[in-house]
Parts: C-alpha cells; sequence; structure tokens
C-alpha cells in the first residue's frame, strides 16, 4: 500500500487518471441508479452527460501539468491513451452497462447473446477499428501535448507511446480479426445464434 501512495505522491497525475477512471463508472451507476431506480430520467441524462467532461479534466490535469513545467512521463502518456479509448469506447460502455442494468433493476430484456459465425468476424472488425480509432486519437493527443510543451527533452518519454499504441492495435488485430477470421466457420453454431 506505501507503494502505491509513493508512486501517486511522486506522479499526482496517476491519481488524475484513476480518479477519472472511477468517476466515469461511478457516474455511469449514478446515472443507471436514476434512470431505473429512482425514475429521474433528467438527473440520469445529466450524470451520463458527465462521462465526456471526466474526459476533459483529464486532459486539461495533464496539459497543466506539463505546461507547469513537469517532465513528462508514462503517467502523462496513459491518460492520452485513456482519453482516446474512453472517447471512442465509452459510448459502447455505456450501452453495454445500461442493457444489464435495465434487465437486471426494471425488467428489460435480457442482453443480446454474443454474436457467432460471420455476426462475431463482423462484430471483431468492427471493434478493431474502433481500436484503430482510439489509438489514432491517443496519438493526436500525444503529439498536440508534445507540440504544445515544445521542449523535446521535457516531453521525450512521449514519444515512446506513438509505438506503443502500434503494438496495441497489432496485437488487438491479431487477437481479434484475424482470429476469427483463420478460426474454422461453423454454420450450425450461427444457426442456433440465428434463433
Amino acid at each position: 500500500m506505501n507503494k502505491i501512495l509513493d508512486f501517486i505522491a511522486e506522479n499526482p497525475m496517476a491519481a488524475v487518471i484513476a480518479g477519472g477512471e472511477i468517476g466515469f463508472w461511478v457516474a455511469i451507476v449514478a446515472g443507471l441508479v436514476a434512470r431505473y431506480l429512482l425514475k429521474l430520467k433528467r438527473t440520469s441524462v445529466v450524470l451520463l452527460l458527465l462521462t465526456p467532461v471526466i474526459d476533459l479534466v483529464v486532459l486539461a490535469a495533464t496539459v497543466i501539468d506539463l505546461q507547469n513545467g513537469a517532465k513528462a512521463n508514462f503517467v502523462h502518456g496513459l491518460a492520452a491513451v485513456y482519453l482516446g479509448f474512453s472517447v471512442v469506447f465509452g459510448h459502447s460502455m455505456i450501452k453495454w452497462a445500461d442493457v444489464r442494468f435495465a434487465h437486471r433493476f426494471a425488467g428489460g430484456p435480457p442482453p443480446p447473446p454474443k454474436p457467432a459465425g460471420r455476426a462475431r468476424t463482423r462484430a471483431e472488425w468492427r471493434d478493431w477499428f474502433k481500436c484503430v480509432l482510439a489509438c489514432g486519437l491517443a496519438a493526436g493527443v500525444l503529439l498536440l501535448l508534445i507540440a504544445m510543451v515544445g521542449d523535446t527533452e521535457q516531453v521525450d518519454q512521449l514519444w515512446g507511446w506513438l509505438p506503443r499504441l502500434g503494438v496495441v492495435t497489432a496485437i488487438w488485430f491479431a487477437t481479434g480479426p484475424l482470429w476469427q477470421e483463420l478460426s474454422p466457420k461453423d454454420d450450425r453454431i450461427e444457426e442456433r445464434a440465428g434463433r
């Protein structure tokens, strides 16, 4: 526990990112509780709209920290990656949670089964393209941070995140759409999923 506290003390941006992720899920759960349990539709909308605001807070904290002279480190790069993935996948994560919450607490229909066969392949490609978009957004944020700070030595660590994004994209491709494309297709599975 002391190591975690020491790390946060040395890297306050780590606390901002962790707080952003926790805040993201708290806003989602609070929004769903307001919508389905308390029947407060407008309050629910406001709470769910806080999720992009949280992303902006993480971005603003990163910019302020770097402009105040902090030397960019792993955590600043992680903030850019967090932002990219949160923006691109945030809506689908909220939708995923909404369907399950509605089913569990409001008598909504059960979540749809996981796709199989060709539908699964299409879903894997769609998710991979979202990964590419998230990595592209993260790369854009990284380049924007590098350009804003301007001091090459201060932002040297941020350049190292660009190849990491390429690795993430390649691994996602290999374990997602490529794996699905190369897996033997069983039409019986697709027929069962279609029922």
